[in-house]
């Protein structure tokens, strides 16, 4: 993995919603983790999928950043003022939804107490970053997707499959952390 490749801008003409999400790092052990969400069934979208905290960018926000914050905070409970923001990902765009997400990074000193909003969170999974680092974390099966067969890799974490815009998200955020350990040996 680490080469989930699609168009990372809309269609010509197509103006699209612009969202954030959030990769809250946090120190355990010697390893560092990260929560994800899976998502209510009673939200509108993307039921039962695997996500990272965040949501659409509102108008009277300054962007990425304090709308990724915002999010966490009424996803998980995750007060703002406690993240450290290390910066951003690449933008991807997911024609589905017509979102253009764009993924900030950011560091808690200790690990959280993690305080789901039922309304929009069925369950948090964790996954550490040496877990992610691991390649058999990443598997592919052939799927049916909108009538046609097509094969999804996916990061397997804690029973579920995570796939999709997340999953692109994670392979970038892999990618990175592997160019470093790289740099660092």
């Amino acid at each position: 993995a680490g080469n989930l490749s699609r168009r990372v801008d809309p269609p010509e003409g197509v103006i699209p919603r612009l969202a954030a999400v959030l990769l809250l790092l946090y120190p355990d052990a010697d390893d560092l983790r990260l929560p994800l969400t899976v998502r209510s069934d009673r939200l509108p979208s993307h039921r039962g999928e695997v996500s990272l905290p965040g949501g659409a960018i509102d108008p009277d926000e300054d962007g990425p950043i304090s709308a990724a914050l915002r999010e966490a905070h009424e996803e998980l409970g995750v007060p703002p003022d406690a993240v450290t923001v290390w910066g951003m990902l690449s933008s991807l765009y997911i024609p589905p939804s017509n979102f253009r997400i764009t993924p900030v990074v950011g560091m808690l000193d200790h690990a959280p107490t993690l305080r789901p909003n039922d309304a929009e969170v069925s369950a948090v999974i964790t996954v550490t970053v040496r877990e992610l680092l691991d390649p058999a974390m990443v598997v592919e099966e052939q799927w049916t997707l909108r009538g046609a067969e097509v094969r999804v890799p996916f990061f397997a974490i804690a029973g579920h499959k995570v796939w999709g815009a997340t999953a692109i998200v994670l392979s970038e955020f892999v990618a990175r952390m592997r160019r470093a350990q790289s740099r660092d040996e």
